[in-house]
């Protein structure tokens, strides 16, 4: 067992040795944003969608760090998800609390950019 984490810990590591930095910044986004909305379930009382969003965004970091082929597949339908939900949430919150429609923009705009980024750099 000992030797299998040998050769996954070589694995990473040799793997983030050659990794630039706009590689590393749409893996960062979403690790980010996975982990605060798995931090946020319990604040805002369970809802599933900001669990399973949490999740696929995990999901996606660990795609794109990794280069898989269906990486940018899941970053563009995260980015769907992602834009309904907000829309969404922003038509109904958006002159009652400014810090969470703030945050709600910032988001949108943050995944479309990586989105964008990625499919750009996935392309070539």
């Amino acid at each position: 067992m000992l030797k299998v984490k040998g050769r996954l810990r070589v694995a990473v590591s040799s793997k983030l040795k050659n990794v630039s930095l706009g590689t590393l910044a749409p893996v960062a986004f979403y690790g980010v944003a996975g982990i605060l909305f798995l931090v946020l379930l319990p604040i805002a009382n369970y809802p599933p969608h900001i669990g399973l969003t949490g999740i696929v965004s995990l999901i996606a970091a660990y795609g794109l760090l990794t280069k898989r082929w269906w990486a940018l597949r899941l970053v563009i339908a995260l980015f769907l998800v992602v834009a309904t939900i907000s829309l969404y949430t922003l038509y109904f919150i958006v002159l009652s609390n400014w810090l969470v429609s703030v945050g709600l923009i910032a988001y949108l705009l943050l995944s479309l950019y990586f989105m964008y980024y990625t499919y750009t750099r996935r392309n070539k």
